[in-house]
C-alpha cells in the first residue's frame, strides 16, 4: 500500500515525484475555481487499496467496509482536517437507480463508521438528481460537464454556516467532490474539506 507523502498538491494532495520541499498548488487546482479547502486521501489507488474499494463496491464483499472504514480514518489526524473542528460528515450521494443496483453508497456507510469512532454526526445533506454515465473514461473536463447540475442540498439551513467534511472512496479528477463542494457553499457552507480513502 503506498501512503501519499510529500510532496503533493496541498489542496488536492496529488502526489509528484521530484524534490519540492515547500507547500504548492498543482496546476489542475491552480486553474480553476476550486471550492474545496483541502481534498485529503489515506493512500494512492494502487494495489491492496485500489482491488478492495472495487470488490467493496462490485463484487459484494460487504466485509470490507471496517478495513476501509480504519484507512479513512487515518486522514482525520491530517493537519488540514485536525487543525480545525467541523461539524458534520457529509456522504456523496448515490442517485436511486445506482443505489439500488447497489443496494448501498459506499460513502455513506464509510462516513457512518468513521462518525461513531469520533463522535461528529452525519449529515445527509446532498441529493443527486440526475444519473449521469459512468464518469471511468470521462477525462477531467467531460467529467465536470457530466457532473454540472447533478446534486443538490436537501435542506440548506442544515448546512448554512457550517464547517463540513465531504466523504467519499476516491478521488480521481475530483470531479464528484468538486461539484458536491460547489452547490454546498453556494448553500451558504462555512467551508468544505474532503476526505477519501484513495486518491487516483
Amino acid at each position: 500500500m503506498r501512503h501519499i507523502v510529500p510532496p503533493f498538491c496541498e489542496r488536492c494532495s496529488q502526489p509528484f515525484d521530484g524534490a519540492i520541499t515547500q507547500a504548492f498548488t498543482c496546476p489542475n487546482c491552480a486553474d480553476r475555481d476550486v471550492h474545496f479547502e483541502c481534498a485529503v486521501a489515506a493512500f494512492r489507488s494502487h494495489g491492496v487499496v485500489r482491488d478492495f474499494i472495487h470488490d467493496f463496491k462490485y463484487n459484494g464483499q460487504r466485509h470490507l467496509l471496517r478495513p476501509l472504514a480504519d484507512w479513512l480514518a487515518h486522514t482525520l489526524d491530517d493537519p488540514r482536517i485536525s487543525s480545525r473542528p467541523f461539524d458534520a460528515f457529509v456522504p456523496v450521494p448515490l442517485h436511486h437507480i445506482r443505489f439500488r443496483e447497489r443496494e448501498f453508497n459506499q460513502a455513506a456507510e464509510l462516513a457512518t463508521l468513521v462518525s461513531q469512532r469520533c463522535g461528529v454526526p452525519v449529515l445527509h445533506a446532498l441529493k443527486r438528481t440526475r444519473h449521469t454515465s459512468t464518469q471511468t473514461k470521462l477525462d477531467r473536463a467531460e467529467r465536470m460537464e457530466n457532473l454540472r447540475g447533478a446534486f443538490l442540498v436537501r435542506h440548506i439551513a442544515g448546512v448554512k454556516e457550517r464547517h463540513l467534511v465531504l466523504v467519499d472512496d476516491v478521488f480521481t479528477t475530483g470531479s464528484t467532490v468538486e461539484e458536491c463542494s460547489r452547490v454546498l457553499m453556494r448553500a451558504g457552507a462555512a467551508s468544505v474539506r474532503v476526505i477519501t480513502v484513495a486518491r487516483g
